[in-house]
């Protein structure tokens, strides 16, 4: 009986297939022609296309994650533009940025990586950024942006290419060029690369042709939906020797929570601030908290 009665759900689910009884899902269109940073991608090339179409796949259909990250554009991508172009980084990289942090500024990977564009902690202090328990610079939205420039520009300078740019970004500068002197090639479409990095540079295209029509992806999202940017702030410097950031936010007339949206940089309630440095700390506006647009 359990059986028959198994069976007759099967029958009645395969028969209101036809019917709309499934969400439909589509592979997803593949530009005939597509470049990144200024560099064209080979699209004619089977592997190239199926590895574009692959990674389009994975992103369009893990819903939820890709959903906030294209909300969070209007909120950081703002400030991440301004700062790529002042360093002269193709504004193309702030969709490595969304493929690394998926745009959350205060997200850790298993590895140790920290913040939006996901900076080991001896990689932050080599390109400057102050790596410490209870401040870690990783997290500050400019200064983590400013070093990702910094990377990748030397990145470009020892490959001359912004693609091979990008697969460091994920590898390391010295994974790429042992594998491209080994192999014998100078382009990312033709040198094998440990899977996870084959995949980086077109995980980038995926988002980068989503983020540019979410809806001709399925993606119904309205202007009013997008996060807005936190800019309603005033800056004050603070450099006492103990910091109670409870207290620099009380005195400052908002809270440790709210501290804690625009400072991303602080980790801890105190610092020990022994060598007497001066930081600067976003203090929330009036209308910071608001919901409006």
């Amino acid at each position: 009986m359990r059986f028959a009665a198994f069976f007759l759900a099967l029958m009645t689910a395969a028969a209101g297939y036809g019917q709309g009884m499934f969400s439909k899902l589509t592979v997803p269109n593949v530009p005939s022609e597509l470049e990144f940073a200024g560099e064209r991608v080979p699209l004619e090339n089977f592997d190239v296309f199926e590895g574009l179409q692959r990674e389009m796949l994975v992103t369009l259909y893990m819903h939820s994650r890709t959903t906030l990250t294209l909300l969070n554009t209007t909120r950081y991508f703002p400030v991440i533009e301004p700062i790529l172009a002042r360093y002269g980084v193709p504004d193309d990289f702030k969709y490595l940025c969304m493929a690394e942090s998926g745009l959350n500024p205060n997200i850790t990977s298993p590895a140790g990586a920290a913040g939006l564009w996901q900076i080991m902690s001896a990689t932050g202090k080599e390109y400057g950024l102050l790596v410490e328990k209870g401040v870690d610079e990783r997290f500050d939205i400019e200064k983590s942006t400013e070093a990702a420039c910094k990377y990748l520009l030397d990145s470009y300078k020892r490959f001359g290419s912004w693609t091979l740019a990008a697969a460091a970004y994920n590898l390391g500068n010295a994974g790429v060029s042992r594998r491209l002197e080994i192999q014998g090639e100078d382009d990312y479409y033709d040198v094998f690369l440990p899977e996870e990095t084959m995949r980086y540079v077109y995980r980038i295209l995926s988002l980068k042709l989503l983020s540019r029509e979410p809806y001709s992806y399925g993606y119904i999202i309205s202007l009013s939906d997008y996060y807005k940017p936190l800019n309603d702030y005033t800056t004050v410097e603070v450099s006492d020797k103990e910091i109670e950031w409870s207290e620099v936010a009380h005195r400052n007339g908002t809270t440790y929570k709210m501290l804690r949206q625009l400072n991303h940089w602080i980790r801890d309630y105190q610092y020990n601030n022994a060598s007497g440095r001066t930081f600067k700390v976003k203090i929330p506006g009036e209308g910071f908290r608001r919901n409006e647009p």
